[in-house]
């Protein structure tokens, strides 16, 4: 049985006097106890698409077409109806679910005001439900975690409350925009595994929206593939992956991160090292904020990086991965030895440290956060310029434009500013920030993990290009072991501030349970090396 059929589904956005047509006559139907994914980068149309099914679009929308909902038509149909539809048939798990969740209200709350909105459940039998739903999603001990706010819960167990919401009513679909994205591979193959026990439980069916082939192949029945506001293939998953016929199809399977870090020279001199390098936050508690604990970060880490060799830093959220990069920049307080090129920078402070930060530098997770809305390209990207100085002999505009040109940009957009650039374009300008200082040694945080697969293969590439150029040294920090894997000649594995594991045979040969279950989590337990 047919539950959603999209007819002819165009979608276009008024905006300055132009009309952009983000939607162009896509139709595909999703039955009972399906799972259709819909794929494509970023811009293809994918979450329009999926909000348009119950008129979540802006203002600015103009739609045509049919979405049939059960026989009934959701582009033309009044808000009374509108409104029984939303969350009670259909409900939506959307990707940030830190964004998605109200900082002000407790989970309850939250939880509450749907059941109360939907079906009139209010005091005992609301809590009794909240429960049971926190219950059935795998949140340990549901009536310890009620009055929690979001920021007190990790990021897998927020997505857990958005998938409870999700579920409070009884939909028959559920619209995941993206749901694990953001996660660890852990956390993420745990929330796969728990949507199809609900699935499977309760008799849904699923819109999956992702850019991720790995997830698509894991949960999808069908796909439906789109480029550019069009579904370009479409057809059960198994077809998809075994013979896709477009190009562009073609193009998302093989995007993956491919080959290996090239060899390093036996002489490369050592870049960096760290010896017992913890740091610990104290906890102050009572009215004279004595110190009654600490927040054990980062215990002990011993690390050495060579120049021209990447150094992979992997583990879930939490295990000190970016706070042992932050301690070794100095940009955190920490104890033990930290050495660069050889001279001990630990005990190294204001004006004498200034010099040594050229020649460290790093590349963060989301471009469009590090990146500031108010300055042009030029600007961002000749900050450190003005802080550090020019080369000899150069100008501020030359080396911006040089450096741009070696990132793949265009210099002559070095006038806009970072709303005008797709995601990717946006890491370029964050490593162009970072380059134009020509360091020895920088930390890349998550580069990748905010990017589609054909965008990220272009990133890991560029990156080898640079290293390869300049011997730089990289701290590589990531939850996408696959991009590890193609970058990185050493990793070491955090979990809760230790280093478990650490070596050139992690991929190979892993030692430790905790290394061999984030393996099994992102390659599926198929291939390790």
């Amino acid at each position: 049985m047919t539950l959603l059929s999209v007819e002819n589904l165009h979608i276009r956005f008024r905006q300055e006097g132009r009309l952009i047509h983000a939607v162009k006559g896509v139709s595909f139907d999703v039955n009972r106890g399906e799972t259709v994914a819909i794929v494509g980068e970023s811009g293809s149309g994918k979450s329009v698409t999926a909000l348009s099914t119950v008129r979540l679009l802006a203002d600015n929308a103009e739609v045509s077409g049919q979405v049939l909902w059960q026989g009934r038509d959701m582009a033309t149909a009044a808000e009374p109806e509108l409104r029984r539809v939303r969350g009670n048939d259909i409900s939506f798990i959307f990707q940030e679910p830190m964004t998605s969740l109200n900082p002000l209200h407790t989970i309850e709350k939250q939880l509450a005001e749907s059941l109360s909105l939907h079906q009139g459940l209010t005091g005992a039998a609301a809590r009794a439900r909240i429960v049971e739903l926190l219950t059935k999603v795998g949140i340990r001990d549901p009536e310890s975690r009620l009055g929690a706010y979001p920021h007190e819960l990790s990021g897998g167990q927020r997505q857990r409350v958005m998938i409870a919401m999700a579920l409070a009513n009884g939909p028959d679909l559920l619209i995941a925009d993206e749901p694990t994205t953001a996660l660890d591979v852990t956390i993420q193959a745990q929330i796969l595994d728990l949507l199809a026990d609900l699935k499977r439980e309760e008799g849904l069916s699923m819109l999956f929206i992702t850019h991720d082939l790995g997830i698509v192949r894991r949960i999808a029945d069908r796909v439906c593939v789109m480029k550019d506001g069009e579904i370009v293939e479409q057809g059960p998953a198994a077809a998809i992956f075994a013979d896709p016929q477009h190009p562009y199809t073609q193009r998302l399977l093989a995007a993956e991160p491919k080959g290996r870090p090239d060899p390093l020279p036996a002489e490369a001199p050592e870049m960096l090292a760290t010896e017992g390098l913890q740091v610990w936050f104290p906890i102050r508690t009572g009215l004279l904020r004595k110190v009654t604990g600490h927040v054990k970060a980062v215990n002990g880490a011993d690390l050495s990086v060579r120049a021209g060799e990447t150094l992979g830093i992997v583990g879930e959220s939490g295990s000190g991965k970016t706070t042992l990069a932050l301690a070794i920049l100095r940009l955190i307080a920490s104890q033990g030895k930290i050495r660069l090129q050889g001279r001990e920078i630990q005990q190294i402070s204001g004006r004498h440290l200034r010099p040594l930060r050229r020649d460290m530098q790093i590349v963060f997770q989301d471009p469009f956060g590090s990146l500031s809305p108010r300055m042009t390209v030029e600007e961002i990207v000749g900050e450190g310029l003005d802080v550090h100085g020019l080369d000899p002999g150069r100008n501020r505009r030359d080396m911006v434009a040089d450096i741009l040109t070696e990132v793949g940009l265009d210099p002559g957009m070095m006038g806009r500013y970072p709303h005008e650039f797709s995601g990717g374009q946006r890491q370029r300008i964050a490593i162009a920030r970072a380059m134009i200082l020509r360091p020895r040694l920088v930390v890349l945080d998550e580069p990748t993990s905010a990017l589609d697969m054909t965008v990220q293969v272009q990133i890991v590439e560029l990156l080898r290009s640079l290293q390869r150029k300049y011997g730089l040294a990289y701290l590589f920090i990531s939850h996408d072991l696959r991009v590890v894997r193609a970058l990185a000649h050493q990793v070491i594995v955090m979990r809760n501030g230790d280093i478990v594991e650490s070596g050139s045979q992690v991929f190979a040969d892993p030692r430790e349970d905790y290394t061999r279950r984030l393996l099994t989590a992102a390659f599926g337990g198929s291939e390790f090396a």
